[in-house]
This record gives C-alpha cells, sequence and structure tokens, in this order.
C-alpha cells in the first residue's frame, strides 16, 4: 500500500501572501511547483474545478514534478450540479451561447456540454500519459441529493471518462441519513467502480455530512479533510480559506491515522487531501499526518 499525502491546491492566495511555506527563491509558478513536489508526493489540482485547464498548463505540470508525483484532478463545477459563470467558459462556447447568458447549469445545449466534457478529458491527457494522474474528483454542490437522475448524471460522466478513476463526494446529507440509505450509496459506488470520498469536515450545519470509513473500489481510497470550523461553514464565506480555516491538533490527527489505517490497507493507494487551506495549515498538517501513517 502507498501512501499518498498532499493538499488541495498549491497556489491559494493565502497561502502565498503568507510566505510561511515557499521559499523566497521561488517566485514563479515552476518553482512553487517544482518545492510543493518535493515535499509532497499528492496535490488536488483546485483550478480545474473553477475553469477547465488548457492541455498545455498540464503538460507543464507533467514536466515539473518529479516520477511518482500524483495529480488529482477536481472536475469542473459544471459536471457537478453547480451554477457555472460563463465568464470561465471558452471563448467559442461562450458565443455559441449567445450575449445576454451570465450563468448556465442544466440547460445548456448538450452539443456544448459535450465539447466541454471533451476539452475536460483531452486535460487529463499529458497527466495520464506520463503516469502522473490519479483521481478525477467530483465534489457535488450541496444542492445534489440522493436521487436516481443523480446515479444515472454520475453514469453519464463515467461514459466521458473512459480509462479513468472517479471518485465522488456528495455534500448533501440525504445520502447518508439512515444506515439503508448509506448501504445503498456504498452498494452503488461499488457497482460503478467509483472511490467512495471519506470526509473529516465540520458538523452541525444543514450541509454537514458524516465520515463513513468504508472503500468502494479495489485500488483507490480517499480521506478529504475540511477542518472542523463549524462556525464559518454555516455561514456565507467570501473564500474557501475562510470557511475551511482551521488547524487540525496532533490528538486529531493521531485520531484520523487510526481510523483511516484499516481502510487504507484494504487498496493499494490511499490519498489523504488537506483543505483546511487558510494560510499554510493545510501544508503543516499533511506534514504531520504523514509522520503519524508510519506509525499505523
Amino acid at each position: 500500500m502507498i501512501w499518498l499525502v498532499g493538499t488541495a491546491s498549491w497556489t491559494d492566495k493565502t497561502l502565498l501572501e503568507s510566505g510561511k511555506f515557499y521559499p523566497a527563491s521561488a517566485k514563479s509558478p515552476e518553482a512553487r511547483l517544482r518545492f510543493y513536489a518535493s515535499q509532497f508526493n499528492l496535490v488536488e489540482v483546485d483550478t480545474s474545478y473553477y475553469a477547465i485547464p488548457s492541455v498545455g498548463t498540464a503538460q507543464h505540470w507533467a514536466e515539473r514534478t518529479p516520477q511518482g508525483f500524483v495529480f488529482n484532478i477536481k472536475a469542473f463545477s459544471l459536471f457537478t450540479g453547480q451554477w457555472t459563470s460563463t465568464d470561465v467558459l471558452p471563448k467559442d462556447i461562450r458565443q455559441a451561447l449567445g450575449a445576454g447568458r451570465r450563468m448556465v447549469y442544466k440547460d445548456m445545449a448538450t452539443e456544448l456540454r459535450d465539447e466541454l466534457w471533451r476539452r475536460f478529458a483531452a486535460s487529463l491527457v499529458p497527466l495520464q500519459a506520463n503516469g502522473k494522474l490519479g483521481l478525477v474528483h467530483f465534489q457535488f454542490s450541496p444542492a445534489v441529493s440522493r436521487h436516481p437522475q443523480v446515479v444515472e448524471h454520475i453514469e453519464h460522466c463515467l461514459e466521458h471518462l473512459p480509462g479513468h478513476t472517479l471518485s465522488i463526494e456528495f455534500r448533501n446529507p440525504s445520502w447518508w441519513e439512515s444506515e439503508e440509505t448509506t448501504a445503498e450509496t456504498l452498494a452503488m459506488l461499488r457497482r460503478l467502480g467509483l472511490v467512495h470520498t471519506i470526509v473529516d469536515g465540520p458538523q452541525g450545519s444543514a450541509n454537514s455530512v458524516p465520515a463513513i470509513w468504508e472503500s468502494t473500489h479495489p485500488e483507490h481510497a480517499l480521506l478529504r479533510l475540511h477542518g472542523r470550523n463549524a462556525l464559518a461553514y454555516g455561514k456565507p464565506a467570501k473564500t474557501a480559506a475562510e470557511r475551511f480555516d482551521y488547524a487540525y491538533d496532533s490528538e486529531e490527527l493521531q485520531a484520523l491515522a487510526q481510523r483511516i489505517a484499516p481502510v487504507a490497507r484494504s487498496v493499494k493507494y490511499a490519498h489523504a487531501v488537506f483543505n483546511n487551506c487558510m494560510e499554510d495549515k493545510s501544508q503543516l498538517n499533511a506534514r504531520a499526518f504523514r509522520e503519524l501513517l508510519a506509525g499505523v
């Protein structure tokens, strides 16, 4: 079993402004990625959720990281039940939509949506070709509740990404509201060959979900850690860093390491992604967690 431990993004605004992680010499995007990859063997690409990366950008990522380094890629927001601004769409897609469209959701023409899928799949090729692509992560909107149409949509996602391993993160508690629904959700993920995302996050809000310590894929397990700042999570936040502003203490990390260890032993690759992205809190926690995993 191989542990893959890292953070969600390596260029969060608060991380760069803090000056606490990167050396002063790491001033360029290339230098920052090279330094990050010298510290961790995994990163989750967050920017792909907001806009589909170019093939050239993905090629640069592959070239600037060592063998054995892994990128998990977040799926584009439009594919995850999220309203998406037309500002982030490619110019030709915006023009095809016509003037006046500011947001798009399910009402986009099939041919345009299929073209976005094609471009997203193309952006994965350089990483896959270089053996550096891990999971394609679908973080579904909290509005995506348990429904057969959602399962159909997930099957649709699989059809557009043949040959890739998809991880699924449900942020609506309806998927986990009882033992029966939890069992059905896990069975669906197993049936479709999808990676269940174990979520450690704030509790007590309408969108809080429990940590379900199960694996559904023979090769991959995924733990995503959002911190436990219930106050910030339950109210509007200007940035992700503000919402997930939290530093795990050593006792919390030790307990998490003990919980994930038996799940990890059932797979080939165990991913742990820290998304508590205020300044360098995720990097500090990821380093400490990696050290604790050596003893479990």
